[in-house]
């Protein structure tokens, strides 16, 4: 059986969600094997063995979460060499991106970023990559050495825990990291507040594009997400305007989100944002702009004063609520 290994993120010992979304994809492929990484990682065996994972190998040496990348790539390769799997995933999440991308080149071997799939195919694999605005999807076949690494984009797979789930093996690693190299360390971190749902788990999000007009516009849509329990984002051309923080990106050079209602305002609908919103089960949009290419997704489409018809919908939400 093919020897699948995931790159398990961890924050103070909790996966991210995206590490669970590997785990689902990798146990469909073959015998699943996490590795879990810096401080407190023990912590995450359990989850990791819910969702899939066989065998869990966890280092929590501090340097794997202070120094960027490189620890994380030393022990990888060590590992790699020693147990030799056929396919290690990660997410496509800021450290995995850098921890993949420097592995391919120390192992010089293949390494597809941004996919959507990854599938059996005549004894290796298969990954499908979604390109030009996900309007295209190209499936590769790698020919290097074993083991292909793959970067999986967030939200492709829907998380499940395994049907029967048994407690992993642990294996603890206590080899000394290398801290002695000139690299990049985390100086400080700092924890964004938030009033309401994450954009990424939230099952409604009202997003905003430049359509809105100004920055202070964006009040409107806090007091509607406020009424509707969602989160808020917001297109690429409101966050390079400044109106917004990166955060709240949505589309390919953002964040992809799955929720189950996605209401767009004053949103084109430029292939750029909708390939990170278009899995959501039902779009409302709101444009003044009959022609705006957002209404081929919508669900439900409102042509007419986004100003207008959000401040009627705020009102309204009240009403039923009987506020």
């Amino acid at each position: 059986m093919a020897g699948i290994w995931v790159f398990a993120e961890t924050v103070d010992g909790t996966p991210t969600p995206v590490v669970l979304e590997l785990l689902t994809k990798a146990r469909s492929l073959g015998e699943v094997t996490a590795v879990a990484l810096g401080p407190s990682a023990s912590k995450s065996v359990e989850t990791l063995g819910k969702y899939g994972a066989k065998k869990v190998y966890v280092h929590e040496d501090p340097a794997f979460r202070d120094i960027l990348a490189t620890p994380a790539v030393d022990l990888l390769a060590r590992l790699i060499e020693k147990g030799q799997p056929d396919l290690v995933i990660f997410g496509m999440t800021y450290d995995g991106r850098d921890v993949a991308s420097r592995l391919s080149a120390r192992l010089s071997t293949a390494l597809i970023a941004n996919a959507s799939d990854v599938r059996k195919k005549d004894g290796g694999w298969a990954i499908v990559t979604p390109v030009f605005g996900g309007s295209l999807l190209v499936t590769t076949v790698p020919k290097a050495k074993a083991p292909t690494l793959v970067l999986i984009r967030p939200k492709a797979v829907a998380a499940e825990p395994a049907a029967s789930a048994t407690a992993p093996e642990v294996e603890t690693l206590t080899d000394p990291v290398d801290t002695g190299k000139p690299v990049a360390r985390v100086l400080r971190r700092e924890k964004e507040k938030a009033s309401g749902p994450k954009l990424e788990d939230a099952s409604i999000i009202v997003s905003g594009g430049r359509g809105l007009g100004a920055p202070e516009n964006f009040k409107m849509l806090d007091e509607l997400a406020a009424e509707l329990g969602a989160a808020v984002g917001a297109s690429r051309a409101v966050v390079d305007a400044g109106w917004k923080p990166y955060s709240f990106q949505i589309g390919q050079t953002g964040k992809t989100v799955k929720p189950t209602v996605y209401i767009a305002l004053g949103i084109s609908g430029a292939m750029q944002h909708t390939v990170g919103m278009k899995g959501a089960k039902a779009i409302i949009a709101i444009n003044k702009d009959p022609e705006a290419p957002i209404f081929k997704l919508a669900d439900l489409g409102v042509i007419g004063d986004v100003h207008k018809i959000v401040l009627q919908l705020i009102q309204e939400v009240r009403s039923r609520k009987g506020k």
